[in-house]
């Protein structure tokens, strides 16, 4: 007799830790070559260009209302951080760790993020544009309410990853490994990489929805 298919499994959210912080002045969090962050907050300041220069950890903090240019940040470590309407054009921090991060209610043009590691991340009700999570490792990423332009997941090793209430314009899945991947719940309008589908959990509906790109990418004649 064969067996049932497991159920797909949900991603495992941490709480957030963050405790007593202190206020961090614009100087000392945009330092070119400064130091580690830790228990810090900042609110509503604006910057044209933040460059992090080395491995900056930004740790147990919580920004909020920042408005950043260009926030560079490459190999730094965020962890246990709270970031809440926050408005970016461009953040850039590849090969960067993100450890039990929620960020709410944001606004970010372009986020460059290839080669990264996340653990336990959540977005809520973010606008997000280009999405680079190339070559990225993903585990216990949560999407929810978020409207992404661009969702690139090439080569990407993802699982349990759920995108509810999520519009997604184009999503990227060549040559991905994906495992507990629920995209129920999400709406998408191109989906590239169809190889990548295995490890994807969508519903009925969405299996419509999927139907006509399968047969463009197919060549199939529909009469």
């Amino acid at each position: 007799m064969a067996s049932r298919p497991m159920s797909t499994v949900e991603p495992k959210l941490s709480r957030v830790k963050v405790g007593g912080v202190r206020a961090v002045s614009v100087e000392e969090f945009a330092a070119l070559d400064g130091d580690d962050l830790e228990g810090v907050e900042l609110v509503g300041e604006q910057f044209a260009e933040v460059h992090w220069d080395g491995r900056r950890r930004l740790d147990s903090s919580r920004l909020h209302e920042l408005r950043i240019s260009r926030w560079r940040a490459r190999a730094s470590t965020f962890s246990d951080l709270r970031l809440s309407q926050l408005d970016v054009v461009a953040l850039s921090a590849p090969e960067s760790g993100w450890r039990d991060v929620a960020i709410t209610d944001s606004r970010i043009g372009s986020l460059e993020l290839h080669q990264t590691n996340f653990r336990r991340v959540a977005f809520t009700g973010c606008k997000l544009g280009y999405l680079n999570l190339r070559d990225a490792d993903l585990a216990d990423l949560v999407f929810t309410d978020c409207v992404i332009e661009d969702l690139d997941l090439l080569r990407a090793k993802a699982k349990r990853v759920s995108l509810a209430g999520c519009r997604i314009r184009r999503l990227e899945l060549g040559h991905s490994r994906l495992e507990d991947f629920d995209l129920r719940g999400a709406t998408f309008d191109d989906v590239s990489g169809l190889e990548g589908l295995r490890g994807v959990t969508i519903s009925t509906d969405q299996l419509f929805d999927l139907a006509p790109i399968l047969a463009g990418r197919l060549g199939l004649k529909v009469e």
